[in-house]
């Protein structure tokens, strides 16, 4: 029963940080444009190398 003395604290401040992270993330715009890296690699822009 000691060791969950221990163990809750750092579980409450895991997941403390993973919100913080989340908050920030959202905050910083990361999920402003969900569908422009879908549709980027459909984009064909390069040329094809010459193998020859």
């Amino acid at each position: 029963m000691n060791v969950l003395l221990f163990l809750i604290p750092i579980a409450l401040l895991l997941g403390g940080l993973g919100l913080a992270a989340f908050l920030w993330s959202l905050k910083s715009g990361q999920y402003e444009d969900l569908d422009g890296a879908a549709n980027r690699i459909l984009i064909d822009d390069e040329e094809p190398f010459d193998r020859g």
